[in-house]
């Protein structure tokens, strides 16, 4: 009897020992936003748990009242006592990056890594411009074709992913990435994004993640906005070759549960070519929140990008070499006009303490219009082989997800609910060919696309204590249709697919973590190609692997690196003299990711990302199998300097190694090192800046292409590289004033 008395007292107390729970939500104390991924423990306790993205969380204790440790990336600790069964709101201010503090713990997904890296890295990097934020992403680079008005060019992990055939990039939601467009599968035109409102950056490298479907096979790129200005802000900034752009972000409402803001800028730019660019762009961008009630809570957002600009065009090696035009000249005179309108509302409501509802919907409209020449008199002798490219296009959109949390035991549970739909309507998607940018010689494409992507998913995490395990699962439904206005036919395919996504993770403790993930994702073709069957697979596969670790070897340096393999059911390869991609067959991926974050002193930051990949198609035969442009060796890194009187400096690289641009070698896309500095200095009501980019003036080239061309001189055909020039050294004054 006493053996089962005794038996029954130590179930009661370890009962009561789980029942000491406390709840709660990190903020910012000046916006009242939640503190994403900050980090919460018990003093002395080896196992704190990580907020979730909207600053939840839960911790067990050993009594009646606790004190809590809390941090955050770019916040001041937090150290107070807490009673325990009550739901807590623990607010936060902002303060220096202190990386000693920083807990090598996942408790919420495998991406946490990733969004730590970014938090830290968008702390201590000055901000340029929409692009440089995509730079943000270890070993993405990109390259720019007309200055600033087209879509980037983007690479990552082994794939020239062109303008997004292989990233799937997001804003507050909102798809970036046009599928089915005039000038290439998933064109991803960045360019509506203010800089300066950008809050966090979350990015993840491969097909992993179930929340994220076409396009995403190198990895994703989602970027979140401000949904409150903390103050006003009007700021100019004057360069080099002509760069001007103003910028105003003026907060409109603050009330207990309301606030909006507006914020604009223009731009105009020259450029460094012999034919001044005229590059002019305006962005507005909008935003009102408003709290119905302590569970729910809408957000709405407005934005229109409008941006117009002249361009040189790509440059043949041969002519640049013979004197013919110089590195900034032009042998066709290019240019191009794009416009978008983004409108969003998003509702999130808390179903009870521990679930939540998301639901956005979105329209979206866009007209893109775009003359470019990339062969010159290879087609035609005598007019030339411009052409032109345009489409007038609108988007709906709806995603909803649902997400709980729960606990069995000491076991965390959370299940994830995702659905959607995007219909795309495209009128007008042209491909003509054209002189002088206004005789229209011959019209080869001319139509209108409809393309609807519908999705479900569902992903389920266990958590007991170091060990997370994700297992997710994705559904894709596409429909493809084409009217061809030539010749008055219409055309309809439907496909569907499933991928499947699993990841494991173990802490060994505070310092270090492994992971592995696997996972199937895709990328959908251009309808005409799924229409035309000149595409092998309408939906092709990509099946992926990545096995790495997060490790604290001392307090100050944060490590993460990463072996991984891709092989897609499907490779695209460049056509210049066209001006579209192609399919080729399947290809092989494998490489190593390897980023450092060292914090030097108080003051310095240090940081480091280096990728080794190897691309090659399965089809071909050795030494002809080489993967166009796929990037082999990156390095970027910097430092920077922080001082807590205002002043700051960063200096900043990036090196992008040789590499093949055809498939046997035999022509050679040149690798670069560019150097680019900023200099800072904040007051309270103001602050000024120095931005310089190729500081050491590096003769490099941006965009670079295998190309066959014919100049007006040339009696036959030449196939060599083709280039865009990168930016000689520049320099501008910034300066900015706060109310």
């Amino acid at each position: 009897m006493r053996q089962v008395l005794s038996i029954i007292f130590t179930l009661m107390s370890i009962i009561g020992h789980t029942q000491n729970i406390v709840t709660g939500r990190v903020i910012d104390v000046k916006t009242q936003e939640p503190v994403s991924y900050a980090v919460i423990g018990a003093k002395n306790d080896l196992n704190p748990v990580i907020a979730d993205a909207n600053g939840l969380f839960r911790l067990n204790v050993n009594s009646d009242s606790v004190e809590l440790i809390v941090t955050g990336i770019g916040y001041e600790r937090s150290r107070n006592r807490y009673a325990t069964g009550n739901n807590i709101t623990i607010q936060l201010n902002k303060g220096v990056l202190n990386l000693k503090e920083l807990v090598v713990y996942s408790g919420i997904n495998t991406n946490t890594n990733g969004n730590t890296i970014s938090k830290i890295d968008l702390h201590i990097r000055p901000v340029q411009s929409s692009q440089e934020l995509l730079r943000n992403v270890p070993g993405l680079f990109i390259a720019q074709h007309q200055g600033g008005g087209k879509a980037e060019q983007i690479f990552l992990r082994g794939f020239d992913i062109d303008h997004g055939t292989d990233i799937n990039i997001s804003v507050d939601g909102l798809p970036v990435n046009l599928v089915s467009h005039a000038h290439g599968q998933g064109y991803a035109d960045l360019h509506f994004l203010i800089p300066e409102l950008v809050k966090a950056i979350d990015y993840g490298k491969g097909p992993y993640f179930t929340s994220y479907g076409n396009l995403a096979t190198a990895g994703y790129v989602q970027f979140e906005t401000r949904s409150v200005l903390e103050k006003g802000t009007v700021q100019l900034e004057r360069g080099m070759f002509n760069n001007t752009r103003a910028l105003a972000m003026v907060p409109l409402l603050k009330r207990k549960n309301q606030d909006a803001y507006i914020a604009s800028e223009i731009l105009y730019n020259d450029g460094p070519f012999d034919q001044p660019q005229h590059f002019n762009r305006f962005n507005v961008h909008s935003r009102y929140n408003i709290r119905l009630n302590e569970k729910v809570k809408i957000g709405i957002i407005a934005t229109w990008l409008n941006s117009k600009w002249n361009a040189s065009g790509q440059l043949p090696q041969r002519a640049v070499d013979a004197g013919t035009v110089g590195r900034f000249g032009e042998i066709d005179h290019e240019s191009g006009y794009t416009d978008r309108f983004n409108i969003a509302i998003k509702s999130q409501q808390a179903l009870g303490k521990n679930s939540q509802l998301e639901n956005q919907a979105y329209f979206v409209q866009t007209q893109f219009n775009l003359y470019s020449n990339f062969t010159f008199f290879l087609n035609d002798t005598v007019n030339g082989d411009q052409i032109r490219q345009r489409e007038k296009r609108n988007i709906l959109g709806w995603q909803s997800k649902y997400t709980t949390r729960y606990y069995l035991g000491e076991t965390r549970y959370v299940t994830t609910l995702g659905a959607g739909i995007r219909q795309d309507r495209t009128t007008g998607s042209e491909l003509s060919h054209t002189k002088d940018r206004t005789q229209l010689v011959e019209q080869k494409q001319f139509g209108n696309i409809r393309e609807n992507n519908s999705w479900l998913y569902a992903e389920q995490q266990v958590n007991p204590g170091r060990l997370l395990f994700t297992l997710g699962i994705r559904a894709d439904h596409f429909r493809f249709a084409y009217t061809d206005i030539l010749t008055k036919s219409n055309q309809e395919q439907t496909k569907s697919i499933l991928s499947p996504k699993a990841s494991l993770q173990y802490n060994f403790s505070r310092q270090l973590q492994l992971y592995l993930k696997t996972g199937k994702g895709f990328h959908s073709n251009d309808t005409r190609v799924v229409l035309d069957n000149s595409a092998n697979k309408i939906l092709p596969a990509v099946y992926g692997t990545d096995l790495g670790l997060i490790w604290k070897p001392v307090p100050a340096l944060l490590v993460n690196a990463a072996v991984w393999s891709l092989r897609s059911q499907q490779e695209f390869v460049y056509v210049g003299d066209e001006g579209v991609v192609e399919a080729s067959g399947a290809s092989r991926r494998k490489g190593i990711d390897l980023s450092f974050r060292y914090q030097l002193s108080s003051h310095f930051f240090a940081d480091a990302d280096f990728t080794w990949s190897r691309s090659r198609t399965s089809d071909l035969p050795t030494g002809e199998n080489y993967v166009p442009l796929a990037p082999r060796f990156t390095n970027t890194g910097g430092i920077h300097y922080q001082s807590k009187k205002g002043f700051s400096g960063s200096l900043r690289y990036r090196w992008l190694k040789d590499r093949p641009a055809n498939e046997d070698g035999s022509i050679t896309a040149r690798g670069y090192f560019v150097a680019d500095a900023v200099l800072n200095y904040a007051f309270k009501k103001y602050e000024l800046g120095l931005v310089t980019e190729n500081l050491f003036n590096t003769k490099w080239n941006e965009a670079q292409f295998a190309t066959t061309s014919r100049l007006r001189s040339e009696s036959l055909p030449v196939t060599e590289l083709h280039f865009t020039p990168g930016i000689p050294f520049f320099a501008k004054v910034r300066a900015a004033i706060f109310f």
